[in-house]
């Protein structure tokens, strides 16, 4: 019988690996196994790490927060009781006029307590819907408006979908404040805050009311009152531009303020 060479070499090739190379294949998964092992020891190592750092990274957070929130309640605590003196004092204040100023800058400081206090409301945000908040504010004027003057007076808020930094509102809310208050002194019906977009971009915030219009050579910074001087401070201090003319819907005073 011939020998068949194709059926050795296939028998051959079937033999089993030689015990030494077993033994090489064997060590290196040990090997590998080990290293493995070594870097799950350091991965763990450092996952333990990085959570101890997020959880002290949390802690601080959470005792800025506390601590934040702790000085904004002792800010408007110190509002309130700054404009209660200053109401206080002007009650008992005989000289009419010096009763007068002490009565504003306590409206004043009563106002400003307020926009923090709405402020602090919207903690953790950067932007604020300004026509909304404007709202608010404006429903808490009213109010005071119609405790101190016996005339029916309503302020109409009118202004589109826009978000504002919320930095920005509380210069916006203080000069609404004063354009209010000058409107329900010197003008008559019903006062409308208007908060629109420009064409060129930017916004204009106005404040008009039903009352005989401004005469034309009005120059604001001629003024003695200290409510158009704030005004134009903040205008200055937010880089923006003030506009007085005739409102072209009630036809009275208008003051608007146009900013980026």
């Amino acid at each position: 019988m011939a020998f068949d060479q194709s059926l050795f070499a296939k028998v051959f090739a079937n033999q089993a690996v030689p015990h030494k190379e077993v033994q090489r294949t064997v060590a290196s998964y040990e090997r590998e196994l080990s290293e493995h092992r070594g870097t799950e020891i350091r991965l763990r190592e450092a996952l333990a790490t990085e959570e101890a750092l997020l959880r002290q990274k949390n802690e601080l957070i959470h005792a800025r927060e506390v601590l934040s929130s702790e000085a904004e309640h002792r800010l408007l605590n110190g509002l309130q009781t700054i404009a209660n003196l200053l109401s206080l004092q002007s009650r008992a204040e005989n000289n009419i006029d010096a009763s007068a100023h002490l009565s504003g800058a306590a409206n004043r400081v009563a106002t400003l307590a307020r926009v923090h206090r709405h402020l602090h409301s919207l903690d953790d945000v950067e932007t604020v819907a300004f026509t909304p908040f404007l709202d608010e504010l404006c429903r808490e004027y009213g109010t005071i408006l119609a405790s101190k003057d016996p005339r029916p007076r309503s302020i109409v808020v009118d202004g589109c979908d826009a978000r504002l930094p919320a930095a920005s509102a509380i210069p916006l809310s203080l000069i609404v404040n004063e354009l209010v208050t000058n409107a329900a002194k010197h003008g008559l019906g019903t006062i409308t805050v208007r908060f629109e977009s420009r064409p060129d971009g930017g916004h204009l915030l106005a404040v008009c009311n039903e009352g005989p219009a401004l005469p034309e050579d009005f120059d604001p910074a001629a003024s003695r009152g200290l409510g158009m001087q704030i005004v134009l401070a903040l205008v200055t201090q937010i880089g923006a531009k003030l506009q007085i003319d005739r409102c072209t819907h009630c036809q009275g005073a208008r003051f608007a303020v146009a900013f980026a």
